[in-house]
């Protein structure tokens, strides 16, 4: 017996993913979830793992739910409000995961008031991501309460007062998962061309960033304090840091978060 009944606008990564981790986690039971798609092989993908139940109508999905997870792309979001206008059951809460539409958007497209906007990121496909997230005062303390427990079963999470963190949060962690592998993409290709073989390359670059986030969480120093830890004076690690910030690396960093922050404002307007 789950806490609630939820349906999935959208059965996509992130929708797959969250759906897999409230059942695994009791929040609902199979039979107390159905997800809604445009793809019919995906669905049925869904049922066979997950033992959901599917449609393709996103009207009848929603029908007798506590909560409807809104996990569509941005660019398909106005043709599923347009559908879904006034359809959402008046008891449950809209829990919206698309990057950039703010609250006010989705609930004058909904005409649905109780509203929480979060963004999580791809690392809640294995209950270690990171989501904040906002509401409306509409949302009540029962809906608040599930709100939390859908958070938490995806890793970590931060509620905000502030809408406008959300887009913050786009341009840091939603979209920070890509900046790393970019990064360990680069090292490993790095490794490869000093005569180390790939999987080996590959082992030691995951484990390295692995380790060291989990050092830094469970240190009580600052970054640049862990940085310098490393880095000996005329050393090695000096080498490679000198060649970092000859050539700006913080800077480019900087660029990168901005224009991520940038286009999460425009998909806000959009």
């Amino acid at each position: 017996m789950g806490l609630f009944k939820i349906a999935f606008i959208g059965g996509g990564n992130m929708g797959r993913a969250i759906a897999t981790a409230i059942i695994k986690n009791n929040l609902a039971a199979p039979q107390d979830v159905c997800i809604s798609d445009v793809c019919q092989q995906r669905l049925e993908t869904l049922q066979d793992e997950l033992g959901v139940h599917i449609s393709t109508n996103n009207v009848e999905a929603v029908n007798g739910m506590d909560v409807v997870v809104l996990a569509v792309k941005p660019q398909t979001l106005d043709a599923v409000m347009a559908e879904m206008t006034g359809k959402l059951p008046r008891p449950a809460l809209l829990f919206s995961i698309v990057a950039g539409k703010k609250i006010e958007a989705l609930a004058g497209g909904f005409s649905h008031q109780a509203v929480v906007r979060a963004m999580p990121n791809t690392p809640a496909q294995i209950g270690k991501g990171i989501t904040v997230w906002t509401a409306t005062q509409d949302v009540m303390p029962a809906q608040r309460l599930n709100a939390e427990a859908i958070v938490q079963v995806m890793g970590r999470g931060i509620y905000t007062g502030y809408e406008a963190y959300l887009d913050f949060a786009t341009a840091v962690s939603g979209s920070g998962p890509a900046y790393t592998f970019l990064f360990m993409e680069e090292m490993v290709k790095a490794a490869e061309s000093i005569g180390i073989p790939e999987e080996l390359a590959k082992i030691l670059v995951i484990q390295t960033v692995l380790g060291s986030a989990e050092y830094a969480k469970v240190t009580n120093k600052g970054l640049p304090d862990l940085r310098s830890d490393v880095t000996s004076p005329g050393g090695t690690t000096a080498a490679a840091i000198n060649v970092f910030e000859e050539n700006n690396f913080g800077g480019l960093i900087q660029k990168a978060v901005e224009a991520a922050y940038q286009r999460a404002k425009e998909l806000s307007n959009v």
